[in-house]
């Protein structure tokens, strides 16, 4: 019905731009009107196309000393055309990565200019637990932040508003309605235990900063936070297979305290096979395949979801090794908890009551001698 319509708006901006010059012409999500062309059936009627071929035909033309920056913005650089790439239309490319430590800390505090801050919070903490969140994440916490503090009745945001905003946009709100019986709340703050001691008891380990069993409006029943000292660019793979140690820590306090096992394992589970997947598909990490790639991401921007590129023998000895890998990580992660079963049970019980415990109070108990080896040697000596 209104064939045409598309290349017709196109002449009309650019007409406008040439009028107006100096000026920029920003075209969001170029994706819509800019993908390739499959050049197949009638492609050369199509409308998008007409579309297409009207903007590469304008953009041609045009004299860049008059004055007329054209910018566009897409999440699928991938799928655009590419003589909309060549030299002379968009010739140079801006990727807009997540913002570093530095750059979340100025972003938090651009935000935070908005609305009245206490004089000692510090933006460097905030920026390093929200590691890897987007500029609109946290703004979206500094928000979460201000609105925590008028629930309060407070006139400003305070260090424990902007650390719990951060909370709400990682693992959504506390669920105060959700009452957990009193095995549940065990049984959980014996997982959250066993994830926070395997980390604890490792070297190249990212420290643990925070442990809680208040259930989430995501879903998770307790989570432990752990935060890098710095930004972490690349990982080892030490640094791996104590990842995914870690993840399986909560399984395995379950299984040796309660003799059984729960479904609150499920997204560590996930999480787990992740990374060891990755670790033998794209990181090159296995011995077997080396530095051959198995795995291809599609669209780094949008997700990063990945597709294997090998045989369905490959890919069976694959999810083998996957498995072999996940299984010798919880080995470890069983020897670290047998190994320090008095402290499990011993940080279990605080953090039972307490429902929230943070690092500091965490490394305190671990590093504390236990009591009963004191009066032991009171005995002995007696």
């Amino acid at each position: 019905m209104f064939v045409g319509m598309g290349a017709a708006k196109v002449r009309d901006l650019f007409k406008q731009a040439d009028e107006k010059a100096p000026c920029i012409v920003f075209i969001d999500e170029i994706d819509t009107v800019g993908k390739k062309r499959d050049g197949g059936g009638f492609a050369g009627n199509d409308e998008r196309e007409q579309t297409l071929n009207q903007l590469l035909a304008e953009m041609d033309g045009f004299d860049g000393r008059k004055g007329v920056v054209i910018l566009a913005a897409t999440n699928r650089p991938d799928s655009l055309d590419p003589a909309l790439l060549r030299p002379g239309r968009f010739d140079r490319r801006i990727p807009v990565e997540l913002p570093d430590l530095k750059g979340r800390e100025d972003i938090l505090r651009l935000h935070a200019k908005n609305i009245k801050i206490s004089d000692n919070v510090d933006f460097n903490a905030v920026a390093r637990a929200a590691s890897g969140a987007s500029g609109a994440e946290l703004a979206n916490m500094i928000n979460e932040a201000a609105l925590r503090a008028v629930r309060d009745g407070r006139k400003y945001v305070t260090q424990a508003d902007l650390e719990e905003s951060v909370e709400v946009v990682i693992a959504g709100y506390q669920k105060k309605n959700k009452v957990l019986t009193t095995k549940e709340k065990l049984i959980v703050a014996y997982h959250e235990t066993g994830h926070a001691l395997v980390a604890a008891m490792q070297t190249n380990s990212a420290p643990v900063t925070k442990i809680t069993i208040i259930p989430r409006t995501s879903g998770a029943l307790g989570y432990t936070m752990q935060v890098e000292e710095n930004d972490h660019n690349l990982m080892s793979r030490e640094e791996l297979e104590n990842r995914i140690a870690t993840l399986t820590g909560g399984r395995v306090a379950e299984d040796l305290v309660f003799h059984s096992i729960t479904t609150g394992a499920s997204n560590d589970i996930e999480q787990a096979t992740k990374v060891a997947r990755a670790m033998i598909t794209r990181f090159g990490m296995s011995d077997e395949f080396g530095m051959v790639a198995m795995e291809t991401v599609n669209n780094a921007y949008l997700g990063g979801d990945t597709s294997l590129a090998c045989s369905e023998a490959t890919a069976g000895k694959i999810d083998a090794m996957v498995v072999d890998l996940v299984g010798r990580s919880y080995k470890k992660a069983e020897k670290i908890i047998s190994e320090n079963m008095p402290k499990l049970h011993e940080l279990a019980k605080y953090l039972y009551e307490r429902e929230t415990i943070t690092g500091d109070e965490f490394m305190d108990i671990l590093n504390k001698k236990p009591e009963t080896e004191t009066a032991q040697l009171s005995d002995t000596t007696a």
